[in-house]
């Protein structure tokens, strides 16, 4: 089994900046791509950022500029530093990542998701 448990959401003014930390246990082998998603209310589940082993990192247009992803391998941990946050930045963030389990087998797992709210 592996898990993916995601902390560092919480409130945070407008403008504001938050670090998300996703850490990754278990049954790993390697680690692939690993990335932050999100999802409003009402919305579907959308693409933050996004970094291969040894790529190139990929971010959605909303948060180019503003968001940094970054990960240690060695801790099997990916990180997301969020500047300059927007209200419209609110939504429920989630870990993915793409691992090569004990088993030999390449598999897709989520965490559970750590909440992020952007208000005044």
């Amino acid at each position: 089994q592996v898990q993916l448990v995601e902390s560092g959401g919480g409130l945070v003014q407008p403008g504001g900046s938050l670090t998300l930390s996703c850490a990754a246990s278990g049954s790993i082998l390697t680690i692939n791509t690993m990335g932050w998603y999100r999802q409003a209310p009402g919305k579907q589940r959308e693409l933050v950022a996004t970094m291969p082993r040894g790529g190139t990192t990929n971010y959605a247009d909303s948060v180019k500029g503003r968001f940094t992803i970054s990960r240690e391998n060695a801790k099997n941990t990916l990180y997301l530093q969020m500047n300059s946050l927007k209200p419209e930045d609110t939504a429920v963030y989630y870990c993915n990542a793409e691992v090569y389990t004990v088993g030999f087998v390449w598999r897709d797992y989520w965490g559970q998701g750590t909440q992020v709210t952007v208000s005044s």
